[in-house]
């Protein structure tokens, strides 16, 4: 039976001086009003939006705390680097503070490569693009596929369609600059029951020649007086995908993006015998390493999300309630021991779950999607017994199966980090 440890604040530290990712949320506002939006209606665990601009000055003390860790210690790689994320609400409706921060983190000649990125709805690209392209953003842009498909990205102010604003300014971009476009601008889309996988996918290769990411809506902290109209609205990426005309053109296609290759994926990794993190690793049985309980990532693992109320969080998915430490005009208040310790205290309450559960090795629940995970007793929704974990185990070697080339390709070709 495996057995679990608890994380330590040296390992915290470390992810500091390593951080891949720090996103900032630099405003609350937005120019759009989307129904699904994980900050809007249906949704709960978030802190009230109200049209605010994140200080400059606790990013750049933020930015004056990090970049004393990383240039007095020394990192895992050689050439470390880290993205400074933008996002929102619209992060480019508070283009000032974007363009200060780069001023700036470019004023503190860190020891490592940074990177810039930003999630955006595309709403204002045109007037900015030319800045984004100059700093070499990578950018995420938000579209639902065709006009249908985006009707649930409605402005703000008058309730439009967002469509026609966002194709004219994504087009415009594509135009102007063509290699940036092809080489630093990918899309997200989230499925609904007004789109599909198919006409998502197809829609956004014949137009801008790419790939979009297809996200199913959040099922998470859903509010229960929204819970009818949260399913009316939610469309099955599995099911979208089986329902196509081209369904098996369109699993080989999205690759990882089928949610049954990306299970496969995972499957591979943890019980095909055939995946090793380092050399290390070939003389160690995988039964006696230690590991945490759950798939939560340790904090900072991969990244550090500052809300625009200065909150410090593991990630912008999560209940804004698990902040791990804040941000003021003065300095910063983070102590790794204490994350420690309530990071420990959260997977110490599921351990005794985990030690009987049948994906123990392959856990890819996070703790801070647990409903109940406050109580004193709760209920991990990842947990198998040994009858689902054999339907799990059936599933994944039934994608094989079908696909045997898939194996090759994933252990060949798919980097997991």
């Amino acid at each position: 039976m495996n057995k679990f440890r608890d994380i330590k604040p040296d390992e915290i530290e470390n992810n500091l001086v390593n951080l891949r990712q720090l996103v900032f949320e630099v405003t609350d506002a937005c120019n759009l009003k989307c129904k699904y939006c994980g900050y809007g209606d249906l949704y709960y665990g978030y802190d009230k939006r109200e049209s605010k601009y994140l200080s400059v000055n606790k990013a750049k003390v933020l930015l004056n705390y990090l970049s004393n860790i990383w240039n007095a210690n020394i990192t895992n790689e050689e050439s470390p680097l880290t993205y400074i994320s933008f996002y929102g609400g619209e992060p480019l409706l508070n283009i000032a503070f974007i363009k200060e921060i780069i001023a700036y983190v470019e004023s503190l000649k860190l020891k490592r490569d940074i990177l810039f990125s930003m999630t955006t709805n595309a709403m204002l690209l045109d007037k900015y693009m030319d800045f984004l392209v100059e700093k070499n953003f990578s950018l995420l842009i938000s579209l639902d596929g065709n006009r249908r498909a985006q009707s649930y990205r409605v402005t703000k102010t008058t309730g439009e369609n967002s469509f026609d604003k966002v194709i004219c300014n994504v087009k415009a971009l594509q135009a102007k600059y063509p290699k940036y476009f092809n080489e630093h601008v990918n899309f997200n889309s989230v499925l609904h029951n007004r789109n599909s996988v198919g006409g998502t996918y197809s829609f956004i290769k014949k137009n801008f020649n790419k790939e979009t990411t297809i996200s199913e809506l959040n099922n998470s902290e859903i509010r229960e007086d929204k819970r009818d109209e949260y399913d009316r609205t939610f469309r099955n990426k599995i099911e979208s995908i089986k329902n196509s005309s081209n369904c098996e053109a369109l699993e080989k296609k999205l690759f990882l993006g089928d949610p049954k290759t990306n299970d496969l994926l995972l499957f591979l990794h943890q019980y095909s015998g055939n995946v090793f993190k380092d050399y290390a690793s070939f003389l160690v049985n995988p039964e006696k390493i230690l590991s945490t309980n759950t798939g939560t990532c340790i904090p900072f693992a991969k990244k550090m999300f500052v809300t625009v109320n200065g909150k410090i969080l593991q990630c912008e998915r999560i209940d804004h309630s698990f902040s791990l430490g804040t941000v003021s005009e003065n300095e910063v208040h983070l102590d790794v021991d204490k994350i420690a310790k309530i990071f420990n205290r959260y997977i110490a309450k599921v351990r005794g779950q985990c030690s009987i559960c049948y994906r123990k090795r392959s856990c890819i629940q996070c703790f801070h999607y647990i409903p109940d995970i406050k109580s004193q007793h709760p209920s991990c929704l990842g947990f198998m017994d040994k009858k689902r974990y054999d339907m799990y185990c059936s599933y994944c070697l039934g994608h094989l199966a079908k696909y045997p080339k898939l194996y090759n390709k994933i252990m060949t070709k798919v980097r997991v980090d």
